[in-house]
């Protein structure tokens, strides 16, 4: 059987071993890499990675791996044991809660700075990859949509005035993402929330920072409600 080591590294191997790096810092493109690896290989909690395997996946030296899966580490998606072993972290109800709330103080605020000075160019990926979710989830394509997903919340992030903000806003929202990532998520659940994201780019469109922020509250409870109805438990009071 094969492990999960096994299975991240065929997945970056048959995704090509150059890393496309644009005007980002090789460790954020590997941080990239291994964060859509991690997500759609869905390893287990415990399963080992190993730095050398990435590396020579990627056809990098180790240095780049070592700082991305530092960020990873940080961001809690992996843990380190003694013996520098580096493992998939368990994920748990109190963790998915506590970056839930973060990111409900967090994005209403950058979002309503992003649509008000949201720069055209940005505005036009913004519409492209909009249409790419709409027409993934309507086919109920679940890779593609979630990489459109996570490149339209990365173009809002580099979007933001405050560029700590956007930063950290968007590490919020991977935490969210992969520690309550779940295969059963509705392919109706993908629709409606495209729906949501269509309309706050619209509230972009109109540089209407108040509806966008509005929006995304919106859009971040109704994620709340079906992440309490997956896990099956009740909200706290």
């Amino acid at each position: 059987m094969s492990s999960g080591m096994d299975k991240l590294e065929t997945y970056l191997i048959n995704r090509g071993k150059t890393v496309h790096t644009g005007t980002k810092l090789l460790r954020e493109a590997v941080y990239d890499r291994l964060f859509d690896a991690i997500r759609n290989v869905r390893l287990k909690p415990g399963d080992a990675l190993s730095e050398p395997r990435i590396s020579k996946a990627l056809g990098i030296s180790r240095t780049p791996v070592r700082e991305a899966l530092h960020l990873l580490t940080q961001e809690g998606l992996l843990e380190v044991i003694p013996g520098r072993a580096v493992l998939v972290a368990s994920p748990s109800t109190q963790k998915i809660f506590d970056a839930l709330q973060l990111r409900e103080l967090l994005e209403p605020e950058m979002m309503k700075m992003v649509a008000e000075n949201m720069p055209e160019k940005n505005l036009e990926k913004l519409r492209e990859t909009t249409l790419e979710m709409e027409k993934a989830a309507q086919a109920g394509n679940r890779p593609q949509w979630s990489k459109a997903d996570n490149l339209w919340h990365e173009i809002i992030s580099q979007s933001c005035p405050n560029r700590l903000l956007g930063e950290m806003t968007f590490q919020v929202r991977n935490r969210v993402i992969i520690i309550a990532a779940d295969e059963n998520v509705t392919n109706k659940f993908l629709v409606e929330g495209t729906g949501e994201h269509k309309r706050i780019v619209e509230a972009i469109v109109e540089k209407n920072g108040e509806k966008a922020m509005k929006l995304v509250r919106e859009h971040l409870r109704h994620l709340r409600e079906d992440i309490l109805k997956r896990y099956n438990i009740a909200e706290k009071a």
